[in-house]
């Protein structure tokens, strides 16, 4: 499998024909007005408070990012007009994302500052006490017997399902109290450093169809920032955005043929969360393909077992309770992630359902661990699409899962294009 067989494939092409049609501005109205859509309806329905919030302001963001994405495309239409290229779409994608995540992102960190104690969601203030946690006792978790302690309706607050990397975004609240300080504003900072590295290092590699590999990069950020299911998780959650980042970083550095410094950006992944370990497990296997396994492998495996070994030695206990029982369903309390997936109806439904949904999910895994071994993949398209696909079928099939994980798919799945068109292959002797 080649970076070529990529780009002809027939998938590859008919996205390729639908995201190019009218220069992208066609799919730029569609996504922002059903974008503008989602956000209003979000706003007017949702029983979550800081989703309602979200939603009062990313329509009106959603609305103008429409609005001038029209008027570029009725200016392409005239002849000689330099205002519809890619420039203009990076500057209403920017300003989208200003003004439906960081506009929301700063807004709600501000009311929450001032007083306001409905604009969070929860995974933020987990974020924070396992940074004030790690910064008191050197372990961001939690024992048994200590969230057994806890109040029941604080006991789910005691929990935190991820690993130890995440609780660094909780030490600025740890050192003080200011909106500037809330977990958000760094999952927004590291996500768009990372982002920006990602497009940095695409548009740095030699090689015709730059301006088609252009499109198609700017085409993989909006699905990782302006897409509502990316905006709102970043304004009112934000854990899982910097770990789609590093995770889209490590891609775009395997595609430069940088395969340490990719192993490195999904190793820091890991040791944030658990979503990252198969990208980077699928990441080593096309490593070894370029005769660099154990150098990506030392960054993409060793970077979360060096985060994990410190709170192991503090609390080995409490970290199978937070990192293991509780995602699995075997903690004080029932995980809230009960989004209807097929994994979670079957878990609730039949009997011995979360048996079931966990044999069909091994299944799964075993049969991706085959084709992996059978066929590895040579390419950083083909990575991200077996990492997309993978997730999504493990999304589908926990019975434990949230809407806002397909994420994770939805940008591996897009990106592919922009990796493929960008790829490097290695030198072949003649």
């Amino acid at each position: 499998m080649t970076a070529d067989a990529d780009r002809t494939a027939p998938a590859f092409r008919r996205w390729q024909a639908v995201d190019t049609a009218g220069g992208g501005l066609p799919l730029d109205l569609g996504l922002y007005a059903v974008s503008a859509v989602f956000a209003a309806v979000t706003a007017a329905t949702s029983t979550l408070l800081p989703h309602r919030a979200w939603g009062t302001l990313a329509t009106i963001g959603y609305a103008l990012a429409a609005l001038a994405a029209g008027q570029l495309l009725a200016r392409r239409r005239r002849p000689g007009t330099s205002l519809a290229g890619l420039p203009a779409r990076w500057a209403v994608t920017g300003f989208a994302w200003a003004a439906t995540a960081l506009l929301p992102v700063v807004a709600q960190s501000m009311q929450r500052a001032a007083g306001r104690t409905d604009r969070a969601q929860e995974e933020v203030i987990v974020v924070e006490h396992a940074g004030a946690r790690l910064a008191e006792h050197g372990t961001p978790y939690l024992g048994h017997d200590a969230i057994a302690a806890l109040p029941p309706a604080e006991q789910l607050l005691g929990y935190t399902p991820y690993q130890p990397g995440m609780a660094l975004f909780g030490l600025p609240r740890a050192a003080a109290d200011a909106w500037w300080t809330d977990a958000r504003v760094w999952f927004a900072l590291v996500t768009a450093l990372a982002l920006a590295a990602a497009v940095l290092t695409l548009r740095a590699t030699a090689g015709p169809g730059a301006p088609r590999r252009e499109a198609a990069g700017l085409r993989a950020v909006q699905a990782a920032t302006v897409l509502p299911v990316c905006a709102l998780t970043l304004a009112t959650g934000g854990d899982d955005l910097p770990v789609l980042a590093l995770c889209l970083l490590a891609l775009a550095l395997a595609a430069a043929g940088r395969p340490g410094r990719a192993g490195l950006a999904v190793g820091v992944a890991g040791a944030l969360k658990l979503f990252a370990w198969p990208v980077a497990v699928v990441l080593v296997c096309w490593a070894v393909t370029r005769r660099a396994g154990l150098r990506t492998a030392l960054g993409a495996l060793g970077l979360p077992v060096l985060a994990l070994l410190p709170v192991l030695l503090v609390d080995r206990d409490a970290l199978v309770e937070n990192v293991l029982q509780f995602p699995l369903g075997h903690g004080l309390v029932t995980s809230p992630a009960q989004s209807p997936f097929p994994g979670h109806l079957i878990a609730s439904a039949l009997p011995a359902g979360r048996v079931v949904a966990a044999a069909l999910l091994g299944a799964v895994a075993v049969a991706i661990a085959v084709w992996l071994l059978r066929r590895p993949p040579r390419t950083a398209a083909t990575t991200a699409l077996i990492c997309g696909y993978g997730l999504l079928a493990a999304i589908l099939l926990m019975p434990s899962t949230r809407f806002g994980y397909l994420l994770y798919p939805i940008a591996l799945l897009v990106t592919a294009p922009a990796l493929a068109l960008a790829e490097r292959r290695p030198e072949v002797a003649p």
